[in-house]
């Protein structure tokens, strides 16, 4: 397919649909926890609305994905909502079937403050009877302990992030100590006939003041507040044996038993249980209804058949006024509670009750976890945490269809205000009306692509759990292509364009987080958490055969630091080649070093170890302070001094930190590599001298993709997870003048493009266009070249010809500026790279051929209905 350009040039287009890439179904969703609020009487504090918390996503290949808010400090409104910045790579084979987060020190943190990453611990199981921590910093398990009770079928922290409780298949609970970041077991329940299967704590009790002791005022310190205020007094669990179980929490004995529906004769599940403050206990089951308890008497208060099949997941909103529930319907259902008459007429001896309000299918297939932010905090209703009305919640739902939605659900008694919609897909923000929007998936670790390129050999190569696939684009006869004509590497076509050449599986202990291929096809390297393999890639006639270099990571070994405390590893979470793939440069997954490998004489020999990802800071040894005439504040690093004058150096009295290299790039010319961590850092080396050459000011947001410009090899182009663009010109170590009006003025439109920018490729022309792309969307920007309206021209002139009454000068000169010119007709997209000058390669995998690998959807006829 030809596609015209702004400079009236055409690229000829691959569309590739052969890629076999198949994303892992969601099976667990959690946000942090909030802390429990004060329990000595303190006004609570002004109303202002929460930071986004991390929202960490389960998948069923034992990943775990840790997305961030791409809003700023004192932004609530983000379009691109959370995006994936680290993933938890888990062992292969494994699973994650539930997850949960806890606070690291609870006692540290103030009310309503919602904990970051390096204060919050993340357990998981798997289906097996091992619980899983994980290490959020190197991204990978950090301890295991068995449960002593058979396979964990649930977990749940109780509210003070102090202890937490499994439900295990022998039917007990078992209670493990998460004092002083340990974890250990404390104690066990009684046994029952079941499996456990769905476990919640009921509302902490606020400890009773000693005679004596007088209330707090006004004027106590905050801090006085303890954890110990607050006591745990009963759990209630979901079993296998049509009932919900009620345990007292400090004989560890079953209080009372609540028996659900069955069908004749067959056990009911129980998948789901929640607790509100009120100390109403929720259930699901697997006859698809759900179930709301009175926890005093134990006793069913509602039922309502929610869900045509199992009701798998629960969650609570903020409010606690609403539940939402789904399962293999694909239905989330809400339940509102609403206030009635006269209480003395009804049954409930209440003012209020459950109503089944609204259902939404925003799914094809099962969905398997529920997760709300900001979080419900079971306390009781004298304590309830006190939430801004004029922001909306956030609902988040996965499921086998693979991809995250999230629903703006806002109840409709909050609408008497301006309620804003956080991911801004509608100005309705109310559950029932509101626009949802899905999150795309993408093929690599921390929103990278698992597919890269050899333009010379024309080799296209794609990233697995465990195996790489190699597939040849061909060459076509006719080149001349025109206006209409299609380059269709969709396998249904027939016409072929490509061929498989080479499936290589391999042997891991943890899914591969790495891969490449050098540009003339000769060398591949994949690696996992543990180990990176390399491998020479012969052609005999039409087949290519993998020959590994079994000594590669024994040279690796030599050359990074030994330590007591850390086992051995010589994975990699990012590589790059060389243009003319004489070196190799990679960033090991769990310490941060960046090693430059010569790959020239035959036998890879290791040039240098740099380890500026592993600094806390840097200190900049005679080098000019930013300019005050800057325009990009804080982003002004020119320097003087030759290069010999100038170093940087680790304070030498603080500990090193671990990083994870998520992205590299390496210029045209072969003399700089780019490399990006998870903590926004970016640093640039020069691979001439192996030298370090600088390190650019540290970004708000995570760098989404970062590429070296072929028509000038030391500018060095940066797209955010927010959409945001940066140019910086190595060679004289600052952001060009030239370019700061671009990055200063984007069109709103590309900044709040739902999908954020994934990757940024250069045609290897003179003209200075970069393509940038995200998973729906290709947009092309010329950064010599203004703004201009581009692809977002009609609309506005016909706004600003209403406005002003007038036809602007470009219009009458006819030469509008066309850059920013965005495609929208490619999606969703895993890739997109020049081949050679002038034809693309875009690499696509639309989800209907993906839910055809899947079982079929649940589906129940009615009668008179087709």
């Amino acid at each position: 397919m030809a596609v015209s350009t702004a400079d009236s040039t055409a690229l000829s287009v691959h569309r590739c649909r052969f890629v076999d890439y198949t994303p892992s179904a969601i099976t667990a969703l959690a946000f942090p926890p909030l802390p429990l609020p004060s329990v000595k009487g303190k006004k609570p504090a002004p109303r202002k609305a929460l930071r986004f918390g991390t929202l960490a996503v389960g998948r069923a290949n034992g990943n775990i994905e840790l997305c961030e808010w791409t809003g700023t400090e004192n932004q609530l409104e983000a379009p691109q909502a959370w995006v994936v910045r680290k993933t938890l790579t888990g062992p292969y084979p494994s699973k994650v079937d539930t997850l949960a987060f806890a606070m690291r020190y609870p006692d540290l943190l103030g009310r309503d403050e919602v904990p970051t990453l390096e204060e919050l611990r993340l357990f998981s199981a798997g289906g097996g009877s091992e619980l899983v921590e994980w290490d959020l910093e190197k991204g990978c398990v950090k301890r295991t302990i068995p449960s002593h009770g058979g396979s964990i079928w649930c977990l749940a922290p109780n509210p003070a992030s102090t202890l937490l409780a499994l439900g295990c298949e022998d039917g007990s609970v078992r209670i493990l100590s998460l004092a002083d970041d340990s974890i250990m077991h404390h104690r066990h329940f009684d046994r029952v006939k079941s499996r456990l299967l769905s476990i919640a704590w009921g509302p902490p009790v606020p400890r009773q003041m000693t005679a004596g002791e007088k209330p707090s005022s006004e004027s106590s310190d905050e801090d006085d507040d303890s954890l110990d205020d607050w006591s745990d007094s009963w759990i209630v669990t979901g079993g296998s044996d049509s009932s919900l179980r009620k345990w007292d929490f400090a004989s560890g004995r079953v209080v009372d038993r609540m028996g659900t529906d069955k069908i004749r004769g067959e056990r009911t599940l129980v998948w789901a249980v929640a607790v509100l403050g009120d100390s109403t206990i929720v259930s699901g089951d697997s006859l698809g209804m759900v179930k709301f308890w009175e926890s005093r008497t134990c006793t069913q208060l509602q039922s309502f058949q929610g869900h045509g099949a199992d009701a798998l997941c629960l969650t609570i909103g903020p409010e606690g006024t609403t539940v939402y529930s789904s399962g293999v319907d694909q239905k989330i259902t809400q339940f509102s509670l609403v206030k009635t008459g006269n209480p003395e007429k009804s049954i409930l001896r209440s003012n209020s009750r459950w109503v089944q309000s609204t259902s939404r299918r925003m799914h094809s297939h099962d969905v398997r976890a529920l997760a709300m932010w900001p979080p419900y905090t079971t306390v009781p209703p004298s304590h309830k945490r006190i939430l801004p009305i004029d922001v909306a919640p956030i609902l988040a739902s996965g499921g086998l269809d693979m991809s995250v939605v999230l629903t703006p659900a806002a109840v409709p008694t909050s609408t008497i205000a301006k309620v804003m919609n956080p991911v801004a897909t509608s100005t309705v923000a109310t559950f029932e009306d509101s626009y949802h929007r899905r999150l795309a998936y993408t093929p690599g670790p921390a929103n990278t692509s698992g597919l890269c390129l050899a333009r010379r050999a024309g080799l296209l190569m794609c990233m697995h759990d465990d195996t790489l696939s190699l597939w040849r684009i061909l060459k076509k006869h006719d080149t001349a292509l025109g206006d209409d004509e299609n380059v269709d590497m969709d396998p249904n076509a027939g016409s072929g364009g490509w061929s498989k050449v080479l499936e290589m599986d391999l042997s891991v202990r943890s899914n591969l987080t790495a891969s490449a291929i050098s540009e003339d096809g000769r060398w591949v390297v994949a690696s996992d958490l543990f180990e990176t393999k390399l491998f020479a890639l012969e052609q005999e006639q039409d087949i290519l055969r993998p020959k590994r270099v079994r000594e590669f990571p024994s040279i690796l070994e030599t050359h990074l630091p030994q330590s007591r405390n850390e086992e051995s590893s010589t994975g990699a979470s990012a590589f790059a080649f060389t243009p003319d793939s004489s070196k190799l440069v990679m960033a090991t997954a769990m310490s941060g070093h960046i090693l430059v490998i010569d790959l020239s004489s035959g036998s890879p020999r290791v040039l240098r170890r740099f380890d500026h990802h592993r600094m806390r800071r840097a200190l900049v040894v005679e080098r000019r302070a930013p300019s005050p005439t800057s325009d990009v504040e804080g982003e002004d690093v020119k320097m003087n001094g030759s290069q010999e004058e100038e170093e940087e150096r680790p304070v030498a009295d603080e500990s090193p930190v671990i990083a994870t290299v998520t992205r590299m790039a390496v210029s045209v010319d072969g003399q700089w590599v780019a490399s990006t961590d998870d903590r926004c850092r970016t640093h640039i080396f020069n691979l001439d001298s192996v030298q370090h050459h600088c390190i650019l000011p540290t970004f708000p947001q995570p760098v989404h993709a970062l590429a070296f410009s072929p028509s000038d090899p030391s500018i060095l182009v940066l797209a955010l997870a927010n959409n945001t663009l940066h140019i910086y010109d190595a060679e004289s170590r600052q952001f060009p003048d030239w370019a700061r009006p671009l990055c200063a003025s984007l069109p709103t439109r590309f900044t709040r493009l739902h999908d954020p920018v994934l990757g940024v490729t250069f045609d290897k022309s003179p003209s200075a266009a970069a393509l940038f792309w995200g998973s729906t969307w290709i947009c092309k920007v010329k950064l010599d070249a203004p703004v201009g309206w581009g692809g977002f021209s009609k609309k506005r002139r016909r706004e600003s010809r209403k406005q002003t009454g007038k036809v602007s000068t470009e219009e009458q000169r006819g030469d509008q500026q066309t850059n920013f010119k965005l495609v929208t007709h490619y999606r969703p997209i895993l890739f997109v790279d020049f081949l050679a000058p002038g034809e693309l390669v875009i690499v696509e995998r639309p989800l209907v051929d993906v839910l055809t690998k899947l079982p079929p959807a649940y589906f129940k006829p009615k009668y008179g209905q087709t």
